[in-house]
């Protein structure tokens, strides 16, 4: 796709189908992947400090669930070297070589935790080998969200990168509609014995269908255009992590800090709100009932895939760093508000609590995939947005249910986290408002590379 073409929008019908495989690969492949991802966390915050850390909790109740969130958070620590493997590989070898491979490392590490012995069964090694299939999903989320979201913006045409850009995005709720909506379903159909016993592996052995789909739909979708060139000035794509710690750790730094808060509030609502809703009263939770909460976070999630969808379109209109300035003061305002009616433990108020706040995460998370991938040069592109964003989630969401859980049992209230919450957000405003807008920025290898030349003559 030429430049012309893409400013005047004269795409030829075979151009179009390969934009629509695109999108559905991209769309198909991360919401596979974020399912994989998002049924750990639900798994961790409904069943797994009974089967897997249950000694931890026979002095003190709250410390199982403690040891669960920080299974959950070790694997972000993991997403850097994922990031950093996949990202120089991508940059060398292709976006969609790193595309597959990430899909299929995710959905068996999956499927393998769905055939773990617990720790009745095998002892001190089942927590050890549940943390090293964690690690094993971490790795893989660290090298898939920048390949899938290069794969769309780099397709894209230029007036229509945030829209491209938000399908690997609403990928993330979409995942959670499915992982939240099959909890739901198990926990509705079985007694709560019979789900702590079996149920709760059946989501995990199901990713294995979802591998063989993936797979088949990512294999289909062609290499980005701009790999294409670059392949055919393999020069600009030699040592690309050299060349972006070198020239664009200022921005690897921004991306991240403007991640945080999103990624943080997400995981909230992702883990956290289930976990602290269903727990019963004398164990520091609301005592809701499983079945409603799961749907109420089922529900959440669409609003959060429309206004995903919304904030990448919006970002085509008025400019990426407007959607997140946007999407950031809507949260912060929401975090403190948020926790009191969750706090009623009315499910209706959950539910308002919860999808009031997909609104500000949705605007803060649409143009992301645009913003990121028009921050950074071609022959680094790849490394720079999975590692800004795999630091930006470590910082972000990593732990941030067991900081939640650490400052609800501290202070005794909720207002703790929704401040905690807001913090992070004032942190990310000013990151992404540090950013010069990227809106329209040139993505193409030729034109782009001569900008940067010029940038960075110690380069040539």
């Amino acid at each position: 796709m030429s430049t012309s073409e893409e400013l005047a929008g004269n795409l030829s019908p075979s151009t179009r189908k390969e934009e629509r495989k695109v999108l559905a690969g991209t769309l198909v492949g991360t919401t596979i992947e974020w399912y994989d991802f998002f049924i750990y966390a639900q798994a961790a915050g409904l069943v797994l400090a009974q089967l897997y850390f249950a000694p931890l909790g026979t002095e003190n109740a709250g410390l199982a669930q403690v040891a669960s969130w920080a299974s959950l958070g070790i694997s972000f620590l993991f997403r850097p070297l994922g990031a950093i493997v996949a990202g120089h590989l991508g940059d060398r070898l292709g976006r969609k070589m790193m595309l597959v491979f990430t899909l299929v490392l995710m959905g068996l590490a999956t499927a393998l935790i769905g055939v773990l012995p617990t720790y009745a069964q095998i002892g001190v090694w089942a927590p050890i080998l549940l943390v090293l299939l964690r690690i094993l999903q971490g790795f893989s989320a660290g090298g898939e969200w920048g390949g899938a979201a290069l794969m769309s913006v780099e397709h894209a045409p230029i007036n229509k990168r945030g829209f491209f850009g938000a399908y690997p995005q609403i990928g993330v709720p979409c995942g959670m509609i499915l992982a939240t909506g099959v909890m739901w379903l198990l926990s509705t159909l079985m007694s709560d014995e019979a789900f702590l016993a079996w149920g709760w592996r059946i989501p995990f052995l199901f990713s294995i269908v979802l591998i063989i789909v993936g797979f088949i739909i990512r294999r289909a979708v062609d290499e980005s255009p701009v790999f294409k060139e670059m392949l055919e000035r393999k020069k600009e794509s030699a040592a690309p992590l050299a060349l972006l710690f070198k020239h664009n750790s200022k921005e690897v730094i921004l991306a991240a800090l403007t991640f945080i808060a999103n990624n943080a509030a997400g995981y909230l609502l992702i883990a956290f709100f289930a976990s602290y809703a269903t727990k019963a009263p004398d164990a520091g939770g609301l005592g809701m009932d499983r079945s409603a909460v799961l749907l109420a976070t089922t529900l959440a999630a669409f609003g959060w895939l429309i206004f995903t969808m919304y904030g990448g379109i919006v970002s085509d209109r008025i400019g990426r760093i407007r959607t997140f300035q946007i999407g950031y003061v809507w949260v912060l305002l929401w975090s403190v508000p948020m926790f009191l009616l969750i706090d009623t433990a009315s499910i209706i108020w959950f539910t308002v609590a919860a999808f009031v706040l997909t609104i500000g995460l949705g605007l803060s998370y649409g143009p992301q995939s645009a913003l990121f991938a028009e921050m950074f040069p071609a022959n680094v592109r790849y490394s720079g947005v999975s590692i800004g964003y795999a630091i930006g989630a470590i910082l972000g969401g990593a732990f941030a249910p067991l900081i939640a859980e650490l400052l609800l049992g501290a202070t005794g209230t909720t207002i703790s986290i929704g401040i905690y919450i807001a913090v992070l957000c004032v942190i990310s405003l000013v990151a992404v408002s540090l950013i010069k807008e990227t809106k329209g920025n040139n993505l193409r290898v030729e034109e782009a590379h001569e900008e940067y030349l010029r940038a960075h003559p110690e380069a040539r």
